[in-house]
């Protein structure tokens, strides 16, 4: 089995906008380890409090995973001994450190400053340091497959005195990421013929689009240790992303990487990994994207409801997605009956309403909205054009009022009026802008019928002008992305009037979480 090696935490930590609490690295240690990631690189410690706090909590903490150190070679003109982040990485209370060093020679002699002989003794003085105080060593060659295109004899040199002075792994690092994947390949596969007892892995950074791709050559060829971090993220264009190249290795090459019954969870582990590197997933994510396995084509939909295989490259189950059957003024008859058999499964579904939906469905599409991205939405106008939608509560009216100051402040008041059953509740609250007031003041009203509207949280809020030749009279489209903590749903509006179309966003929520 390949070694999966996962840097989300430190790689992930160097990613613009990315930033991690103590609680959140725990969190991700925790996910990381329930996939069944053999390695995990926790941080470096010793430059900073929070790694320093994390690998101390650690020792308290039980992992299938082998959790990992990171950090330099010593530096010039010092000895191991007297270098502070070697014995940061000497105490860091793990049994794995990585260590990484200069492989090319223009870093050496041009970032480093230092003499080239100087640098190999950095290098096989470190690994040796850490060996004699007990850690299993990885040594991470950085700027390798640069080094070996500008001085290949230097390049391996460093790399044969990190294997001979005790490094487990040799780790051929890409790190600017712009070596074609051929030549990864081959650069990786001469390595293994020139050192054929040590055991190699493969970091690559994603500069030019390639890193996934890459990371798979250098696995071909030989590479036993896999590196990338979840959804990709890393320094500047980020790193391999372990997304696609777990499923990519152990489905299309026959190469297993995670323990048996694991890859199923790959999807639910990246998308909660998500939330705490505070980024959505992309929709068109490979794998483990919403869009992975959405079809919205006719005849697409009819191919893959005959023979799966005809539009998808693998079952979504087998990366624990799922299929999506997108139904638009594009679909076809097949995919509205699919519809109704998911919204009414205890119902025999007739041609006559197959019929009627499509044609609903269109009308809505040519008014503005778009529903392959707000099924929920979908299936309460479904429900109502078949007379099937009992809404657990009826606003009557709401009001905003919105004022500013002489500076940047903006609030704005929203009254609601709605009742339940028999029972009317009239509330009002303050937020910033009008949306949010509104927001607040039907969830105000309501959470004294439904407590559970508590629970509710607007994730995401989208506003997209469907024809901007009117201008500011335009009609707009108002997504919004909610979740329970458990589920999460897409609801839309359409109105020329931004609030408006907020408005049926937000009540179509609600109501979807009540139903």
């Amino acid at each position: 089995m390949l070694e999966i090696y996962d840097c989300t935490l430190r790689e992930g930590m160097q990613a613009e906008g990315i930033s991690f609490t103590l609680s959140d690295k725990l969190a991700v240690i925790k996910a990381l380890d329930s996939l069944g990631i053999a390695y995990i690189e926790a941080g470096t410690p010793g430059s900073n409090p929070k790694d320093e706090e994390l690998f101390h909590k650690l020792r308290d903490v039980e992992t299938a995973a082998q959790i990992v150190a990171f950090g330099a070679t010593r530096r010039k003109e010092l000895t191991c001994e007297e270098d502070e982040n070697l014995a940061a990485l000497a105490s860091a209370g793990t049994d794995v450190v990585a260590v990484y060093g200069k492989a090319w020679d223009k870093q050496v002699t041009e970032v480093l400053r230092t003499e080239l002989d100087e640098n190999i003794a950095m290098v096989r003085e470190s690994v040796a340091f850490l060996r004699e105080a007990g850690k299993r060593v990885f040594f991470d060659a950085e700027h390798y497959f640069d080094g070996a295109e500008s001085d290949p004899e230097y390049a391996f040199a460093v790399i044969e005195a990190a294997h001979a002075a005790g490094a487990e792994r040799v780790i051929l690092c890409d790190t600017n990421g712009g070596t074609l994947p051929h030549v990864v390949g081959e650069r990786v596969a001469a390595a293994k013929m020139r050192l054929p007892d040590a055991v190699f892995g493969i970091h690559c950074h994603n500069d030019a689009g390639l890193a996934a791709a890459s990371t798979i050559t250098a696995a071909i060829a030989g590479a036993a240790q896999i590196h990338g971090t979840l959804a990709g993220v890393g320094e500047r264009c980020g790193n391999a992303d372990l997304t696609c190249v777990i499923p990519d290795l152990q489905l299309k090459c026959g190469m297993p990487c995670l323990p048996d019954g694991r890859l199923e969870r790959i999807t639910p582990v990246a998308r909660k990994v998500a939330e705490y590197l505070n980024i959505k997933i992309p929709n068109r994510a490979p794998f483990i994207g919403k869009s992975a396995f959405a079809h919205k084509g006719g005849a697409h939909i009819d191919g893959v409801l005959k023979n799966s295989a005809a539009f998808e490259h693998i079952s979504p189950e087998a990366v624990g997605n799922k299929r999506r059957l997108l139904v638009s003024e594009l679909s076809g008859r097949a995919a509205v009956r699919r519809l109704l058999e998911r919204i009414l499964p205890d119902t025999p579904v007739s041609d006559d309403q197959v019929g009627a939906v499509l044609a609903e469905l269109k009308r809505l599409e040519a008014q503005g909205y778009q529903f392959e991205g707000a099924e929920e939405s979908l299936e309460l106008r479904v429900l109502a054009l078949l007379g099937l939608r009992k809404k657990p509560f009826e606003v009557d009216y709401f009001k905003i009022i919105g004022e500013t100051d002489r500076g940047e402040n903006y609030t704005a008041t929203a009254m609601v009026s709605l009742h339940v059953g028999d029972e009317r509740k009239i509330t009002a609250a303050e937020g910033m802008g009008p949306v949010n007031a509104l927001d607040n003041a039907l969830r105000r009203a309501l959470t004294a019928f439904y407590p559970c509207i508590s629970q509710v949280i607007l994730r995401d809020f989208k506003v997209r002008v469907i024809d901007n030749k009117d201008s500011t009279a335009a009609k707009v489209r108002v997504l919004i992305e909610s979740s329970d903590g458990v589920s999460t749903w897409t609801t839309v509006g359409v109105s020329a009037d931004v609030i408006e179309a907020s408005f049926i966003a937000l009540s179509d929520s609600l109501e979807y979480k009540l139903r």
